[in-house]
């Protein structure tokens, strides 16, 4: 159910990029402030995610998902009217509170339901969103596109649908917390790191550098890909949301993939093979035909999508009862540098090209090479 509800909040996220074609046009945008409406977004999110986990790791608020969804259900309507830039930051900046509450909340109900099994729950919880988001832009091609900027607003009613489930979710919650108290998860009660405050910086700062690379390489691509498809190839903007949408199907199964894998055999060769080892597809997919780079566009996306829930495994058992607070610092970070990203992508986009911002963000997989720094830890 969690991640259903992950999936439904996911979806409402991606709308906002996949409308990005028509709006640049409608409203006659610059990419800088494509960029902008990213950042706004993203950074909304980003900066309140540590703050509720925190929070919620001192006062529980189980039924704190569907109130995020409401936040999230004023953003798509708002969106649907937006006729100004400044509308439409006001609407991107609803729908980032709502995410805001739901990520750290929702990644402590996976992990009190993981059984033990933290990576694979992760990786469900994670898969939901991933889906979400590849719906999005299917969703935009077959309804937003043909119907216009208004018809965002029926989504409006699967964010109803989605407060219902959260309140639902809401309601177990609340019964976990009754058992085990604030911990996100009765292992947790156990478990203590075994690293030194040495160790634990420096494996902080690795997944740092780590997520800096993910993020700024994904914000690319889930933000500026249709663009580059519709540039390159001269694709239609419906054609080039498909392009999108099997980018992020292969992120989800990535995800998959990488949560089994990470509970078997360790998070830290995951993270080494899905950042590092996404290198060379990310090198060659510029300079590659239509048919090449869609097929390496998929191959980057589930090899380098399968270190999420690993990072986050390995970060949350750095600091072992504080899932929330890390939760949401470290989905805070992923928002935020995929924002900071996005913004910096669009302005050297409107200075360059776009193809040539996919040529030099094919470089940032190769910083997986820190990884090796990682300490190893007790899993």
């Amino acid at each position: 159910m969690v991640s259903m509800g992950h999936l439904l909040n996911d979806m409402f996220q991606a709308v906002i990029p996949s409308i990005y074609p028509m709006i640049k046009e409608s409203l006659g945008l610059s990419f800088m402030q494509i960029g902008a409406i990213t950042l706004t977004n993203q950074l909304t999110s980003s900066l309140l995610q540590p703050l509720v986990g925190y929070y919620s790791d001192k006062h529980p608020r189980p039924y704190g998902l569907a109130v995020g969804m409401c936040f999230t259900l004023t953003g798509l309507l708002l969106l649907s009217w937006a006729n100004s830039f400044m509308a439409v930051l006001l609407a991107v900046a609803f729908v980032g509170v709502g995410s805001s509450v739901l990520h750290p909340e929702s990644s402590k109900v996976a992990r009190l339901a993981s059984g033990g099994a933290k990576g694979m729950a992760q990786s469900i919880f994670h898969i939901g969103g991933n889906v979400g988001r590849a719906l999005g832009p299917v969703a935009v091609a077959l309804i937003v596109v043909p119907h216009g900027q208004g018809s965002i607003s029926w989504f409006g009613l699967l964010a109803v649908v989605a407060i219902w489930l959260l309140s639902r979710i809401g309601l177990w919650y609340k019964k976990q917390i009754e058992l085990y108290g604030r911990c996100a998860s009765k292992y947790d009660i156990e478990n203590k790191s075994s690293l030194s405050r040495r160790q634990l910086t420096i494996a902080l700062l690795v997944l740092l550098v780590l997520m800096f690379s993910k993020d700024f390489y994904t914000a690319n691509i889930q933000n500026y890909l249709t663009f580059y498809m519709i540039e390159k190839f001269g694709l239609s903007i419906t054609a080039s949301q498909y392009v999108l949408f099997a980018f992020l199907v292969s992120t989800a199964v990535g995800l998959l993939i990488g949560g089994e894998v990470g509970d078997r055999y360790g998070r830290k060769y995951v993270i080494w093979v899905s950042i590092l080892g996404s290198s060379p597809f990310a090198l060659l997919l510029p300079y590659c035909d239509l048919t090449w780079t869609i097929v390496l566009a998929i191959i980057v996306g589930m090899v380098m999508s399968s270190a999420m829930s690993a990072i986050l495994v390995y970060a949350t058992e750095l600091l072992p009862g504080n899932v929330g607070m890390i939760s949401g610092a470290f989905f805070g970070l992923s928002f935020g540098l995929g924002g900071i990203g996005s913004a910096i992508f669009g302005w050297l986009a409107d200075l360059t090209s776009i193809q040539y911002v996919f040529q030099l963000t094919a470089f940032l997989p190769l910083l997986g090479i820190v990884t090796y720094f990682l300490p190893n830890i007790r899993e």
